[in-house]
């Protein structure tokens, strides 16, 4: 099956220590870009061409989900199509441009208004020919092996392929009202020929059509591996001729810096694949490139590559899961060692930005404008009564007995995570899973006399709360050994100042269809650099009109973490934003 059931929450809850596709080919590129980018989570402006890429694929699926009527000939069905590629077109081109303009952050130095439509046009064009090419292939083969299965009504595939007038495949149905209920058919009735009849042109569209991702469905649309550690979300699959065929598009074309990492990440889509099904092993595996109209093949791994990506991707995700505490240090530290300030790369990779920044290159690295490189260069100092971002406690240590358990429920993210409570005297505290699955054995502990070792203190609706993951330990407490810190003394909040150097909004609808939105910009203090998010009524215009560049001040910010770094979370009535403050001083460094 192209999708799978996601194990552990919402589009809101996806793992940053989680394997992906384009994970894999970041850290192939440049560690530390990766560390950076997907761990810290720090955005870059966008640009003109993430947005185009969007919504060409969209495009291009969208003009797939139609079903064709009678065709007499291929160039009939071509013109039917070349139509709804134009009518695509514009509608994409109206979806980037308001997408463009949304942006909090984007590349000032482009201006969406020199993207023609008409470029929009020739790379549908482009997509088209290549899903005619299979088309062709499907009627000289008179349909395939399942022609006569379809023209049933009944389709060979446990998950469908998209299309108007049939019922979409939801990963979690009973998350979805009245599902069952609406009349799918109604506006797009599609009439089979009759069984051992000539295969039409239309029938050949239907039968070749590949699966993609459903733009009715909001929930995620991916393979999940058996274990968790690693997703993947594919764009095309083509198995109408009884083979699986994994497809990835691109917007460009094949000689693009970032060609080289097709490979990486098909290869890992077959992989994926491979541990998620049982049957219909992959054939191949190919890039479609919509600028070129390039169909670019590779071969799928054998047996014996399978099971040595097994050890290389555990192996991977392993270093990623270990990668970081706290703080992160920014700029990079020359020589160092440490997981998350490895030696920054000389900047030839592609996409490196924030990686390159270290502090004797300034000037150019980065993804600054003038004014942040200003800020960066300026340094700035902490006063009273904030405190530097590297001297918020990470780890602590607390005793007590464990009273209640419960779980997998779901945390601010919206996702189910275990739970119990610890009680200490007279003071209660709640213990959670830093994240799903950070600590699976959490129910398994003993109840009573335990010391909780490497907690995360942090704070949810104004209670302070304890965080475990795979560094955290729970065993009995031996009576000679100390308590720890006391649960009244945990530090659930934080004063902190610095320089905004990254900012961006995600908007999005949950698995039961309910709509989240998050905003999130990192804050710099001269020496480390931490994530501040705000959901929902907390996100306010002074917060969505912040740019790199613009000093803050957080007061009463909430101690959060995410993968075992700082996250600090906006409380709407008890954190105070000062904007601009007269109190900061800047000075070299």
């Amino acid at each position: 099956m192209p999708v799978g059931t996601p194990p552990k929450g919402g589009p809101l809850g996806r793992s940053r220590s989680r394997l992906s596709a384009s994970g894999l080919t970041t850290y192939l590129r440049c560690t530390r870009q990766w560390y950076l980018n997907r761990k810290v989570g720090i955005s870059s402006p966008k640009t003109i061409g993430q947005v185009l890429g969007i919504v060409i694929e969209d495009a291009l699926c969208n003009i797939m989900m139609n079903r064709p009527g009678p065709m007499e000939s291929i160039e009939e069905l071509r013109v039917w199509a070349e139509e709804l590629a134009n009518e695509q077109a514009q509608s994409a081109w109206d979806i980037g441009l308001e997408t463009w303009e949304n942006s909090l952050w984007k590349r000032t130095d482009s201006d969406w208004s020199t993207v023609e439509v008409q470029d929009f046009k020739n790379k549908l064009s482009n997509g088209l020919e290549l899903f005619f090419e299979e088309i062709q292939r499907c009627y000289d083969e008179n349909g395939g092996p399942y022609l006569e299965q379809f023209r049933t009504g009944v389709e060979p595939y446990d998950i469908p392929t998209p299309k108007n007038g049939a019922k979409p495949h939801f990963p979690v149905p009973e998350k979805v009202r009245s599902l069952d209920a609406r009349d799918w058919s109604k506006e797009h009735a599609f009439e089979w020929m009759e069984p051992d009849s000539p295969i039409q042109w239309n029938e050949a569209w239907e039968i070749a059509r590949p699966w993609f991702k459903d733009p009715r469905v909001h929930q995620p649309q991916r393979m999940f591996h058996p274990e968790g550690w690693a997703a993947g979300e594919l764009d095309l699959v083509l198995r109408w001729d009884g083979n699986i065929r994994l497809v990835d598009i691109k917007s460009g074309h094949s000689g693009g810096k970032f060609s080289e990492s097709l490979q990486h990440q098909l290869r890992f889509y077959a992989w994926l694949w491979e541990r998620t099904h049982d049957q219909s092993p992959v054939k191949n595996m190919e890039g479609w490139y919509l600028s070129s109209k390039e169909r670019i093949l590779y071969e799928a791994p054998s047996n014996e590559e399978l099971t040595s990506m097994d050890e290389e991707f555990f192996s991977i995700n392993n270093i990623m899961r270990t990668m970081g505490e706290g703080a992160s240090i920014l700029p990079a530290i020359a020589e160092s060692e440490t997981p998350d300030t490895t030696n920054a790369c000389d900047g030839t990779s592609p996409g490196c930005g924030w990686c390159s920044l270290t502090q004797s290159n300034m000037e150019t690295a980065g993804p600054m404008d003038d004014k942040l490189r200003k800020m960066i260069i300026e340094g700035n100092s902490i006063s009273s009564p904030c405190v530097p971002l590297g001297e918020i406690p990470s780890r602590v240590n607390v005793s007590g007995n464990l009273i209640a358990q419960w779980g997998p429920l779901p945390n601010h993210f919206n996702e189910p995570v275990l739970g119990a409570m610890l009680q200490a005297g007279e003071a209660t505290i709640a213990i959670e899973e830093a994240e799903p699955g950070a600590f699976l054995h959490l129910h398994d502990s003993q109840q009573t006399n335990v010391i909780i070792e490497n907690a995360l203190p942090g704070v949810w609706r104004d209670q302070p709360r304890l965080y475990v993951d795979q560094h955290s330990n729970i065993r009995v407490r031996q009576e000679d050994e100390p308590k720890g810190t006391r649960i009244g003394l945990l530090r659930t909040r934080a004063n902190v100042e610095g320089v905004v150097v990254a900012i961006r909004q995600q908007n999005g609808v949950r698995l039961d269809g309910k709509p989240w939105s998050m905003l999130s910009f990192h804050l710099w203090d001269g020496e480390h650099i931490v994530e501040v998010v705000a959901f929902g009524s907390a996100i306010s215009e002074r917060l969505r009109s912040m740019r790199p560049g613009d000093r803050i001040r957080l007061i009463g910010a909430e101690l959060g973490w995410r993968a075992g770094l700082i996250q600090l979370r906006i409380d709407v009535r008890k954190t105070r934003i000062e904007h601009q403050t007269p109190a900061f001083t800047t000075k070299s460094i």
